[in-house]
C-alpha cells in the first residue's frame, strides 16, 4: 500500500488502532484527542460511539497547529444487556464485566469518521461485531485481572491477547473488536485518494 504519508492523522491515543494502521503500510501521524467522553442523556450506544469518533476527529482537526487533511477518530465500546461497559475503573469493576459476558454473546461497536479538512465532509461508520464468550471460572477470571490486561480495555478483556482464551466465536470484524474495521475503513480511504493500494502493481 502507497500511502500520501504526512496527510493522515489519528486522533486516537490507543496503541492497538496505531498498530492495526501502521500494519498495513500506512504512514501517519498519530494526535490525541482531548474531548469529553460522558454520553448525552437518551443517547443509545451506537449513537454514543459515532459521536465520540467524530468529536475526536474534528477536535483534531481543529487545532491549527497540526498539519494534515484526513483526520480519523475512533471509539469502541462493549455492549450487554443494553449496557454500555467502558474500561473498568477497579478490579472489582472489571470482575463485575467479566462475569455479566461469561457463557453468552454480546457485541462491540467501533466507530470512526474521517474528516476531510479540505472538504469539511465527514464519513462516519459504526461496525457492530458479535462476540461469543465461554464460560468462565471464578479462578480464570480473578487470574485475567491479576494479568494486568483489562485494565485499560473496553468490556476488560482484549481479544488479541491474553483475552482470547474467552472467545469462543465471533460475527463480525475481528479487527473491529480490537479497535478499528480496517477493511472498511482503508476502502474509505481508498475512495478519498488518502491511500492508494497497491499502486506499483503493474500485472495484469
Amino acid at each position: 500500500m502507497t500511502p500520501d504519508t504526512s496527510n493522515i492523522v489519528l486522533a486516537s491515543a490507543s496503541p492497538r488502532r496505531r498498530e492495526l494502521l501502521a500494519g498495513l503500510g500506512i504512514d501517519f501521524q498519530v494526535v490525541p484527542s482531548q474531548i469529553d467522553e460522558d454520553r448525552l442523556e437518551g443517547e443509545s450506544a451506537e449513537e454514543f460511539v459515532r459521536r465520540l469518533s467524530r468529536d475526536k476527529a474534528l477536535d483534531v482537526a481543529n487545532r491549527s497547529d497540526i498539519d494534515g487533511r484526513w483526520f480519523i477518530g475512533s471509539d469502541t465500546i462493549v455492549v450487554c444487556d443494553q449496557q454500555i461497559l467502558g474500561k473498568p475503573t477497579d478490579h472489582d469493576d472489571a470482575r463485575r464485566m467479566l462475569q455479566m459476558l461469561s457463557g453468552r454473546s454480546h457485541q462491540v461497536m467501533s466507530a470512526y469518521t474521517i474528516h476531510d479538512r479540505e472538504t469539511e465532509e465527514d464519513i462516519v461508520r459504526c461496525e457492530i461485531t458479535e462476540v461469543w464468550f465461554r464460560p468462565l471460572t471464578g479462578r480464570e477470571i480473578e487470574g485475567y485481572i491479576a494479568s494486568g490486561e483489562p485494565a485499560d480495555k473496553a468490556g476488560s478483556y482484549a481479544i488479541q491477547g491474553l483475552g482470547a482464551f474467552m472467545v469462543t466465536a465471533i460475527h463480525g470484524s475481528y479487527t473491529s473488536v480490537v479497535g478499528l474495521p480496517l477493511s472498511q475503513i482503508i476502502s474509505d480511504l481508498i475512495q478519498l485518494g488518502a491511500v492508494a493500494l497497491f499502486a506499483d502493481d503493474t500485472s495484469a
